[in-house]
């Protein structure tokens, strides 16, 4: 659906500031959303906000409907009682600028183990109620969830299909035994994700009372070692003896890297879904728009054709394209859950083909301005080759931040670049970026916290096609300043993206 001229900021809540190394959904959550609102921004974008596991990275959850734990608030679990000012006596002293992942799960865990068993102890009758009917309402992904999970305890973090054959392969009996041996552990995951999604609600209300909308992400695909393969073998490509992905998910070489991306996910058994009418995936919308107000479709791609290479390969060079049914997916999606506020992620090698998905169901695009200055006038990411129906980013999270770009870019994008703008801002490359991402004809632009506040490479949130040390940036508390919300909202009431200029 096309939307309203208007402009926001993409920003991950891990990178909130916080005293536990990592951000989360506390106060610095409602500054943020303070921050937008002083300059009049209408929509917060953050990455996936799943539980993670190796790497870290967001788009590798082990739910693509559950919440990640360590985005929980200790702070807020103490207002509740379930935690006290001698829990929180030892911190140690973590870095402000990084998270580092491994400290953070060693420090949270235990609290969030300990509010768990004082919950289960000391709940009020109201609060029984509203996690009795938390449960219920979730019970479609959160059961297999939290018995994933658990199962995930004790066999030390090993992927589900190393398990024992019975329980990897979902035996009901020995699910049930599983339950029954498990039953405290199940519970500590039920009610983590009790409290992250009543936090999350909390932040999510405050955001629209503030007119901020919150723009999510939905990846593709899932990760292998997820309780969604485990507990849906049926709608993937894995190895019927070994449990593994039989097709692998990726991209071929591009732009990020000349080995292309191969992923890992399994692609997905599409006539398996045909089949149940795409069940699984309009459970999946229905989970995300619980919680977000607009759905970034990440990958559109791959819904009109996707790349699958097969197991063994160690690279995503030698994989084939396979048409994928993404017109009978939103359609039947349509039909179900109406008229989506769906955006496409369609970035990479895009045919006429997937613009024509795209554009039959009103989805706007995504244009880079990083990417503009490379070629000639005839270059789809400059802005005055922008439609109306798309959002014109600096950069994303996959970019370097604008200043980190800049400073590697070669001779000819800097001097295209200056040829187009004239002159460049005395204040920054970043504020030209922003300036042309704001002025553009495009309905949205989205601009990284990172270029608002000038940041070079070092805050850069991710580097694809490499696995560890990514998504560890955060700002610093005095980072949102004054200044900075006045100067960018004169630009944005000056470009006609402020609320009330809609």
């Amino acid at each position: 659906m096309p939307f309203p001229r208007s402009s926001g900021i993409l920003l991950h809540p891990t990178s909130f500031p916080s005293r536990f190394g990592i951000g989360d959904l506390g106060l610095e959550a409602y500054r943020f959303i303070d921050f937008l609102r002083e300059s009049c921004q209408q929509y917060w974008q953050v990455l996936p906000l799943g539980p993670t596991g190796y790497g870290n990275s967001p788009y590798a959850s082990y739910s693509a409907m559950a919440g990640n734990p360590l985005l929980i608030s200790p702070e807020k679990l103490q207002e509740q009682g379930f935690l006290s000012d001698e829990d929180f006596a030892h911190l140690p002293a973590f870095s402000v600028e990084k998270v580092d992942f491994e400290q953070v799960l060693q420090t949270k865990i235990p609290l969030l183990k300990k509010a768990s068993e004082n919950f289960k102890a000391n709940a009020t009758p109201l609060q029984q109620t509203e996690f009795a009917g938390f449960c219920e309402s979730k019970a479609y992904w959160l059961d297999d969830f939290a018995l994933f999970m658990a199962l995930k305890d004790t066999h030390l973090g090993t992927s589900w299909h190393t398990w024992e054959p019975e329980v990897a392969k979902r035996k009901p009996e020995a699910l049930d035994h599983a339950r029954q041996q498990l039953s405290a552990e199940i519970f500590y995951h039920k009610f983590v994700q009790f409290e992250f999604f009543r936090q999350w609600s909390q932040v999510k209300t405050y955001a629209n009372m503030s007119g901020i909308q919150i723009i999510g992400d939905i990846p593709i695909y899932v990760a292998h070692d997820s309780a969604d393969v485990w507990s849906n073998p049926n709608i993937f490509c894995l190895d019927e003896q070994t449990g593994e992905a039989a097709l692998m998910a990726g991209v071929p070489p591009d732009y990020f890297s000349v080995t292309g991306q191969l992923w890992g996910n399994p692609v997905y058994n599409w006539e398996e879904l045909q089949n149940q009418d795409f069940k699984w995936w309009i459970g999946r919308f229905e989970a995300m728009l619980d919680y977000v107000d607009v759905i970034r479709i990440d990958h559109f791609r791959g819904f009109e054709t996707y790349w699958a290479v097969k197991r063994g390969e160690k690279t995503a060079v030698n994989g084939e394209w396979i048409k994928a049914p993404g017109e009978e997916l939103f359609e039947t999606i349509k039909q179900r859950l109406g008229k989506l506020p769906v955006m496409a992620e369609d970035l990479g090698e895009i045919t006429p083909e997937v613009a024509v998905l795209r554009d039959k169901f009103e989805f706007p695009g995504m244009k880079i301005l990083q990417f503009a200055f490379g070629s000639d006038a005839g270059n789809p990411f400059l802005p005055f080759n922008c439609d109306r129906n798309f959002i014109v980013y600096t950069g994303t999270h996959d970019n370097d931040t604008t200043v980190g770009w800049f400073n590697k870019a070669s001779d000819y994008e800097k001097q295209r670049l200056c040829l187009y703008l004239g002159s460049l801002d005395p204040e920054g490359i970043h504020w030209d970026f922003i300036r042309l991402a704001l002025s553009s004809v495009a309905n949205q632009a989205i601009t990284p916290l990172q270029d608002v506040l000038g940041l070079d490479t070092q805050a850069r949130m991710n580097f694809p096609s490499i696995a560890e040390g990514n998504w560890d940036w955060r700002y610093q508390a005095h980072a949102l300043t004054k200044e900075l919300a006045d100067r960018l909202r004169t630009l944005t009431i000056l470009y006609g993206r402020a609320p009330q200029q809609k």
